[in-house]
């Protein structure tokens, strides 16, 4: 139906139901995203994590605006696997050189609509010097590097300041889980 930054397909279709028969025919869309990764960089010496800041056109009519407070997150070139995904974003992102990344999980952000699923990633950085304003120039990225205690990231957390689903999973995932990297 459209291809643009995204594509949008149109399917017609019936499915299996849980009573052993058939669906009545159904006609659905599907925006196709495809693969993304999303990761939680992590100074353990310092107790720090790194977040970005950036537009988010899905948050446009958010009451505080359409600038969200995230991990670090891209789309999956073609071919191109999630840990490396990771280590480009990062560096693109906030200047960030991450190491011994760890797989946490993966989920689907929206499957009612979309076909994305998010690998979910935690590694080790460090964190002095890290800050500024990064983003790929050609993508109209303009990113904001913060750098901020676990503890302030929890408390954002907490407050609701970071309200999207890759960055609540991964900082909950850091508050069960700091003791091993402490």
């Amino acid at each position: 139906l459209y291809q643009g930054f995204f594509k949008l397909i149109k399917f017609e279709l019936t499915h299996d139901l849980f009573s052993g028969e058939k669906s009545a025919p159904l006609s659905r869309e599907l925006v196709d995203r495809g693969q993304a990764a999303a990761v939680l960089p992590y100074d353990p010496l310092r107790d720090e994590v790194v977040l970005i800041e950036k537009f988010r056109i899905g948050a446009g009519e958010d009451p505080s605006g359409p600038w969200l407070i995230e991990v670090i997150a891209g789309l999956q070139e073609p071919g191109e696997s999630a840990e490396h995904l990771i280590h480009r974003e990062a560096k693109e992102a906030a200047g960030c050189i991450i190491s011994d990344p760890i797989s946490i999980q993966r989920y689907y952000s929206s499957p009612g609509s979309s076909n994305e699923q998010i690998h979910l990633y935690f590694a080790s950085t460090e964190t002095t010097g890290l800050g500024g304003i990064h983003g790929v120039d050609d993508e109209g990225e303009d990113i904001r590097v913060h750098v901020v205690s676990s503890d302030t990231a929890f408390d954002w957390l907490d407050q609701g300041e970071c309200n999207n689903a890759a960055t609540i999973i991964r900082l909950m995932w850091l508050r069960s889980n700091r003791q091993r990297f402490l």
